[in-house]
C-alpha cells in the first residue's frame, strides 16, 4: 500500500518482484478525498486498487481498510509533505511492521528533530531555536542565542525551500518578513497539515553530503553510497537549493564510515524503524554534523542509485517493510548526478537557450524541464521550482565533469528586467 503518492517505476519494481517472490502482488493507493489527484493516479497503468477517503476521520479510514487487512503485506509513503496524512492512517495498521507515529512527527519538523539530536547527541547538531515572530525583540533574542551568520528556513518544507542566510539583523528582518508572507501559502500549495513555523540555526561552513539508509524493524541499518551535494550558495549564488548531486564520492572509507556513524546516531535518536531515511550531513573540517534526516527517499536518489549502483531504492524501500533484507550491490559501475537549474534572477522568462543541445552530451540520461518561456522564474529562498532537472551518468568520472562543465557553457536562461510601477503619489506628483 503506498499513501498519498505512487512514486515512478513502483508498479514495475514490484510487478518484476513477484517473479522472485512466487505469489502474485495486488499494489494499492490509498488517498486522502479531500486533496484532488491533479496527476490522475486512479488511470495509472497495473495499478490494482485506488482507495480514497476522508483521512481527517479515523472512522473512514478504518472502513476504508477493513477489506484488506488479511491481505496487508507492507505499506509505505514517498513524499515528504505527505508525512502527516501517513500518520494519520498508521494506527489502522496495527500488524504491519512500520515506523512509530512519533518518529514520523519528529522527522518531519526539524525544530523538534534538533530537540531529539540534542538529547541524543549534542555534538552532532549545531545551535537552533524557534522564531515566533519577525519583531525586534524576538530577532535581538534569535541573534543573542544563535548569532550571525544564520540560517532560517521552514520546519516542515522540504526542496530548500525559504531557506535563506542572514548575515545581519536587517537581512534578518527582510528574510522573516517575506517568510511569514508566504509561508503558509506554500503549506497550502503542499497539502500539509502541519501548522507553518520558522526554526533559526547556527550557520555551518563545510561540504555537504547526504545517505540513504534502509532501517530494518529491529533498528538494523543498511546504507547507501554518499552523495555528494553542491549548492547554489558554494557558487556564489545567493540562494541554497542544492544546484549538483553526485554519486559515489572520492571520500576515503574511513571518512565515509565516520559518516555512516553520525547517520546512524541521528537516525536511532528520532527512534525511526521499519523506514528508508535520508539524512543530509555537514562535514565541517574533520567532524559530520547532522542538517537534518527525512523517514524518506532522498530526491533524485531512485535514478542516480540505479544508474550508478543498479541500486533498486524503490523496491529496496519495500522490502524494508516486508522486512527482508534490501538488495545492495557491493561495487558501483559508474558515476551519477543532477543538476536542479535556476536563472540568475528572478522573473519572467524570456529565453532558453542551450536546454535542447545537453540531449547530446555522451552522459545524457533524461531532462525534467518544469518551466516554459512566459513563465516566472523564481528562486528557491522565496519558495521557487527549479526551471529544469538534469540526470547525467557516465562511467567514467573524468567524462561526467567535462558534460557538467559543458552544461554550464550551453544553458542559458534570459529573463525580463523586473518592472517597477510609479505609486499614484508620484504620479500625481508628476
Amino acid at each position: 500500500m503506498y499513501v498519498m503518492t505512487l512514486p515512478p517505476g513502483a508498479v514495475e519494481a514490484l510487478r518484476a518482484y513477484e517473479k522472485e517472490l512466487g505469489r502474485p502482488l495486488r499494489i494499492m493507493l490509498l488517498r486522502d478525498s479531500r486533496v484532488k489527484d491533479d496527476k490522475n493516479l486512479r488511470d495509472t497503468s497495473d495499478l490494482d486498487l485506488y482507495v480514497a477517503c476522508d483521512f481527517s476521520k479515523p472512522q473512514k479510514i478504518a472502513e476504508a481498510l477493513l477489506p484488506y487487512q488479511s491481505e496487508l503485506l507492507a505499506i509505505t509513503c514517498r513524499s515528504e509533505q505527505s508525512m502527516a496524512r501517513f500518520v494519520e492512517v498508521l494506527p489502522h495498521v496495527p500488524y504491519l511492521r512500520t515506523p512509530t507515529t512519533e518518529s514520523l512527527k519528529w522527522a518531519s519538523d526539524k525544530y523538534e528533530m534538533r530537540k531529539r539530536f540534542k538529547l541524543y547527541d549534542p555534538k552532532i547538531t549545531p545551535k537552533f531555536t524557534l522564531v515566533k515572530e519577525n519583531s525586534k525583540a524576538e530577532r535581538r533574542r534569535v541573534a543573542d542565542k544563535i548569532g550571525f551568520p544564520m540560517i532560517i528556513k521552514p520546519t516542515n518544507l522540504a526542496g530548500s525551500l525559504f531557506v535563506s542566510i542572514c548575515y545581519h539583523e536587517e537581512e534578518l528582518e527582510k528574510q522573516l518578513r517575506t517568510m511569514f508572507r508566504r509561508i503558509r501559502k506554500a503549506y497550502q500549495n503542499d497539502h500539509r497539515l502541519e501548522e507553518p513555523k520558522v526554526i533559526a540555526e547556527e550557520y555551518m561552513d563545510g561540504d555537504l553530503y547526504s545517505i540513504d539508509s534502509y532501517v530494518d524493524s529491529r533498528g538494523r541499518i543498511y546504507h547507501c553510497p554518499l552523495v555528494k551535494q553542491v549548492t547554489a550558495k558554494k557558487l556564489g549564488h545567493d540562494d541554497f537549493y542544492n544546484y549538483l548531486q553526485i554519486t559515489p564520492t572520492g571520500l576515503k572509507a574511513a571518512t565515509i564510515k565516520k559518516a555512516e556513524e553520525v547517520g546512524e546516531a541521528a537516525i536511532r535518536a528520532l527512534g525511526l524503524r521499519s523506514t528508508l531515511a535520508h539524512t543530509e550531513l555537514m562535514k565541517v573540517d574533520d567532524e559530520w554534523k547532522v542538517v537534518e534526516v527525512g523517514a524518506r527517499m532522498g530526491g533524485f536518489r531512485h535514478v542516480l542509485h540505479s544508474l550508478s549502483c543498479d541500486i533498486n531504492h524503490t523496491l529496496n524501500d519495500v522490502l524494508i517493510r516486508i522486512p527482508k533484507k534490501p538488495i545492495i550491490p557491493k561495487k558501483c559501475k559508474g558515476y551519477a548526478c543532477t543538476l536542479k537549474w535556476f536563472a540568475a534572477k528572478e522573473g519572467v522568462i524570456e529565453e532558453m537557450k542551450g536546454v535542447k543541445k545537453i540531449e547530446q552530451l555522451e552522459s545524457f540520461h533524461k531532462i525534467d524541464v518544469k518551466k516554459k518561456v512566459g513563465d516566472r522564474a523564481i528562486f528557491a529562498r522565496n519558495g521557487g521550482r527549479s526551471i529544469f532537472d538534469l540526470y547525467l551518468y557516465n562511467a567514467d568520472r573524468g567524462k561526467l565533469l567535462a558534460d557538467i562543465r559543458r552544461v554550464e557553457k550551453l544553458v542559458e536562461v534570459k529573463v525580463a528586467p523586473r518592472r517597477f510601477r510609479r505609486t499614484r503619489t508620484r504620479a500625481r506628483a508628476k
